[in-house]
């Protein structure tokens, strides 16, 4: 037993350690961001940590309840935080832990940042609230009792209380430990396309190592008897990472992320299916059950609706102030996603996915904020420069937008049916639908290798079986009216369209797809800077030209358009917002853009044509002809 001096020793190390944590974090706040997403600002990087002292206070205390969450098995709950002091004002704030105990001694310096000094604390805060929150009487009663949402995320919590305000923080009290009854549970489960149709994949997060749990799924037809598929266990480690802060004060482990495939599905077939651990003492851990629809046969004449956006990111439902405070628009479009899941195929979020820049735990807030969604219909993920970009690690851009990551997360988190996942672009069928998903922060000039996946991508569609062909990627490779475009004045990405309308033309792309501008704008079908179409709600006839479409406000801060009125753009939007493409037969498509806000359709227009019109030949799209009888 330790006595009382000891323990307050002990007491007076983890809140110095607290501090130094804070420091540190201060000193590391001013990433540089893509000149898309300056908007954004971190709420801790208002704090001016250098000023904090550590000031424990008699009179000041903390208490967090329920002791265990999830006792029921829910990877998701409501803790409530009652706090007193009795010099409360109304700068009083409360930050989350977590892991509540920054233990310094697997931790290591990065090597070259003079910034750091020991000790070199492992983990950071996820969010905090002003104390004063739900209770505008505190500053007169000194009491508060506020509500925050916690998700399972393999590790414990703890709550601190700070006075001074943002500007002068005094670290006044900390609260008791809480945590989850199995922190190693199976959770947040996102189905993905395999690389066949008629395959399903089903990816999860979990606390077992394959040392002490062998992962799986239990799964089959709805209400027949099923089977068991194995899973594989992938992980990453703090030397994965490239640089900060992902590498130090964002690093938290990310537990075990397994993936099992389901093949041989029967199209269009409803299936259940539950996460499975075998313990090797021949006990069983399970997930709640779920079910999912199988995809349609490619050709296969049916409806199929697919929804396509970007840049969502993760929000807190607790109100809180988050780590990355660039999703304003994220639980909007989520929401209206859930809402209208009966009517959603297939899901495809193209670049900059939680916008975690480097800070690991965000990763898992967004699985569960998703999984209503990624559980249900396949969350096919496309790379973007939030996900990817890191100095010298092989991105085509030398930004620093991943804070670290370097793409090791997201191709880690989510599955894509690609041949190799550090490369994330890959080719999915969905039905009548042909989808070839570009990586815009890798090489995707003529003569590349990412360049020679896109033709074979297009080239190898059977147009007859698939008329509706779909081309995606997070960076804008084609036409935006975006305000930074341009100033620049390409309207574009550098070398976008330069390198690829030829391919789009030859090939008779219908729509393509971009994220990274945060906002919702639509071209006339084009080529070559010309509109070759004088209609705007509905195409008819040959393809000859593809209509260019900015989806990138899902989420994340708005992006202003330019002063410049080019001719080309059709419908724009300063809102968040999604588009559905509903495919009725191999002749008729609808398109949709619908704001997050209400759901309701505020631009749309239909193509109707034969497999003949595909075949037709125009500008720089016919195919060889001889004069040979």
């Amino acid at each position: 037993m330790l006595s009382f001096l000891q323990q307050k020793k002990m007491k007076k190390f983890f809140y110095e350690k607290i501090l130094v944590f804070l420091v540190f974090l201060l000193l590391n706040s001013s990433s540089a961001f893509h000149q898309h997403n300056v908007g954004g600002v971190q709420p801790l990087s208002k704090i001016a940590i250098h000023k904090t002292i550590f000031a424990l206070h008699d009179s000041a205390s903390i208490k967090a309840s329920p002791l265990v969450l999830g006792s029921k098995g829910e990877d998701t709950e409501w803790v409530t935080v009652n706090l007193e002091y009795s010099n409360s004002s109304a700068e009083d704030w409360i930050g989350v832990f977590s892991p509540a105990n920054f233990n310094s001694s697997n931790c290591s310096p990065e090597a070259g940042n003079p910034r750091q000094q020991p000790p070199y604390i492992c983990s950071s805060p996820i969010k905090y609230k002003y104390a004063n929150d739900s209770n505008p009487d505190y500053t007169k009663n000194g009491k508060s009792s506020l509500k925050f949402q916690l998700i399972n995320q393999r590790a414990d919590f703890s709550f601190a209380l700070f006075t001074g305000g943002l500007s002068n923080p005094k670290l006044v009290a900390v609260s008791n430990v809480i945590s989850f009854a199995n922190p190693k549970a199976s959770v947040y489960p996102r189905l993905a396309q395999g690389k066949s149709w008629n395959e399903m994949t089903v990816t999860w997060t979990s606390g077992y190592d394959i040392s002490e749990a062998m992962p799986f799924v239990e799964w089959g037809l709805k209400g027949e008897s099923q089977t068991r598929s194995p899973a594989g266990t992938l992980t990453f480690h703090r030397n994965s990472m490239c640089g900060s802060p992902a590498l130090t004060v964002g690093w938290r482990d990310p537990g075990f992320i397994h993936t099992s495939f389901l093949k041989d599905l029967w199209p269009n077939s409803v299936y259940t299916y539950k996460l499975g651990h075998r313990l090797f003492n021949g006990s069983y851990i399970w997930s709640k059950p779920y079910s999912f629809k199988a995809s349609p046969y490619p050709g296969q004449d049916s409806l199929q609706r697919a929804i396509i956006f970007g840049d969502m990111g993760k929000a807190e439902r607790d109100g809180s102030n988050e780590y990355s405070n660039y999703q304003p628009g994220s639980l909007n479009t989520t929401d209206q996603l859930i809402k209208d899941l009966k009517d959603i195929d297939i899901v495809f979020h193209i670049g900059d996915i939680t916008y975690a820049n480097g800070y690991i735990s965000q990763w898992d807030q967004f699985t569960s904020q998703v999984e209503p969604i990624a559980s249900a219909v396949p969350y096919m993920v496309a790379s973007g420069n939030h996900e990817r970009d890191w100095p010298g690690s092989g991105s085509f851009y030398d930004g620093m937008d991943s804070g670290g990551e370097c793409g090791v997360v997201a191709e880690t988190m989510f599955y894509v049916p690609a041949e190799n996942r550090a490369k994330f672009w890959y080719s999915t069928d969905y039905g009548m639908f042909r989808f070839c998903i570009a990586d815009t922060e890798h090489d995707w000039r003529e003569g590349s290798e990412q360049y020679k996946f896109i033709e074979h991508c297009l080239a190898s569609v059977d147009r007859q079986k698939q008329p509706w062909l779909i081309f995606a990627a997070h960076r804008v490779l084609g036409y935006s009216s975006d305000y930074y475009y341009g100033a620049e004045g390409s309207f574009e990405e550098p070398m976008g369209r330069e390198s690829l309308q030829k391919l789009w033309q030859k090939y008779k792309v219908d729509i393509a797809f971009y994220g990274h501008v945060h906002n919702y704008e639509r071209s006339c079908p084009i080529y070559q800077n010309q509109c070759v179409n004088t209609e705007k709600s509905h195409y008819s006839g040959t393809v000859n030209g593809t209509i260019h479409v900015i989806v990138g406000g899902g989420g994340s801060h708005l992006s202003k358009f330019s002063d410049t009125q080019t001719s080309w753009s059709l419908h724009k939007d300063l809102d968040y917002g999604f588009v559905k493409m509903t495919a009725f037969n191999h002749s008729s498509l609808l398109f949709e853009y619908k704001k997050s806000s209400d759901g309701k359709v505020y631009d749309s227009f239909t193509i109707s044509r034969d497999y003949r019109d595909v075949l037709a030949c125009v500008p720089d799209g016919c195919e060889p002809t001889t004069m040979a009888s």
